[in-house]
């Protein structure tokens, strides 16, 4: 296990998780990694920890740059526990002190019953030879206690949970993978991640634009050095939940009733010239669907109606939907149903309670859509189209 240095002094000593495939309900067929950093010194100073089961990977590359128990001091920047599982563990060998914001001081204490951890205050700095370290506290992005840590000559931003992406590779630097993996990958995990605290992110903007930002050195995945001019003005936008003319079309289906309508309204919308993505919830997971919703001004979700309600797997991605609060769109609702309705009704309240705009009645077929039951899928799909090239 071989560390890789980011600047003078400093490494990468984190782990790689080729085989990671699921994050709380996010999957990840592109596994992940838990980045954790050494900073050399008068102080031998380590910016978090990696998920328990990785231990031996973050102990293998500390030790091909120092012995693990010259380890003079610890920063915990969150304590979420794929980065803070294998913080006591790293104290017990080193006997480091570990620092965390004040919220990060109550988050480890419940989590760890014997760790020992100072708090720091927001905007405090500590000096490590000729460097210095800032804290930035940076609540709800994505936890209470997530802070960010500046090394303030190198420009080097410890950026936690911010600018992540769930992405496992060999390479280190932002300029070393390709740009469009990297970036679909950035957006998915703000869309399933960062995506409810868009004012937070904005908060947090107006703390480090004026930072001389040359690395973000990120919690998960790539490190950014190249590319940062890209990936901030992407928070910018997702941050303030604009949006661009795309529609998510989403739905399942259980005799195709349901599909045919989706098609319908999709085609319409396509007309129009607007761009459509479908998909049906049997066939893509829920944080690549989110992913779609990210920049989507519209979002049209079609279901059939089962024992008068949503159908199951309609109702398990609105419920991942609805937490993740996928505000200031437009909303849409269709299916179809037999001897008895009710799921859009309910798909409906859902979307609305996610913050969008219904400006539309809910479309209902009973049993296989006729002639006239298309023509008015496409009449909505057109009057979604509208609305959507209207930007309200």
């Amino acid at each position: 296990m071989e560390a890789v240095e980011i600047a003078k002094d400093v490494y990468w000593v984190g782990a790689l998780d080729w085989n990671g495939r699921n994050f709380h309900g996010f999957n990840t067929p592109r596994g992940t990694s838990y980045n954790a950093f050494l900073i050399v010194g008068e102080k031998n100073i380590l910016i978090d920890s990696v998920k328990y089961p990785f231990y031996d990977q973050l102990i293998g590359r500390i030790s091909s740059v120092i012995d693990p128990k010259k380890i003079d001091l610890i920063i915990s920047n969150h304590t979420e526990p794929d980065h803070s599982s294998s913080l006591l563990r790293v104290q017990q060998l080193t006997g480091a002190k570990i620092l965390a914001s004040r919220k990060g001081v109550e988050g480890l204490r419940l989590y760890y019953e014997d760790i020992k951890v100072e708090p720091v205050q927001d905007g405090q700095e500590i000096k490590n030879g000729s460097r210095t370290l800032r804290f930035i506290e940076t609540p709800f992005l994505h936890w209470p206690d997530s802070m960010f840590t500046y090394l303030v000559e190198d420009g080097v931003l410890f950026s936690m949970d911010a600018f992540g992406q769930h992405l496992c590779s060999s390479k280190r630097f932002d300029d070393e993978v390709d740009e469009s993996i990297l970036m679909f990958e950035a957006a998915k995990y703000y869309a399933n991640i960062i995506l409810p605290f868009g004012n937070q992110v904005l908060r947090t903007y107006d703390k480090i634009k004026d930072l001389d930002l040359k690395m973000l050195a990120t919690a998960h995945g790539i490190i950014w050095r190249k590319k940062i001019d890209k990936i901030v003005p992407k928070y910018l936008m997702w941050g303030k939940y604009e949006t661009r003319e795309k529609v998510a079309v989403i739905y399942d289906t259980m005799w195709n009733s349901t599909k045919i309508m989706a098609e319908e309204i999709s085609e319409a919308i396509t007309s129009q010239g607007v761009e459509v993505r479908l998909h049906r919830i049997g066939c893509t997971d829920r944080a690549t669907l989110m992913e779609d919703i990210l920049e989507a001004r519209a979002v049209v979700v079609g279901t059939p109606t089962l024992n008068t309600y949503v159908f199951p797997s309609v109702a398990d991605f609105m419920a991942y939907a609805r937490g993740l609060k996928p505000k200031d769109r437009i909303g849409a609702v269709f299916g179809s149903y037999g001897w008895g309705g009710g799921a859009c009704k309910v798909v409906h309240e859902n979307l609305e309670a996610a913050g969008m705009m219904m400006p539309f009645e809910d479309l209902e077929v009973r049993y296989v859509p006729k002639a006239e039951d298309r023509q008015r899928c496409r009449e909505l799909g057109v009057q979604i189209a509208k609305r959507v090239k209207a930007k309200d």
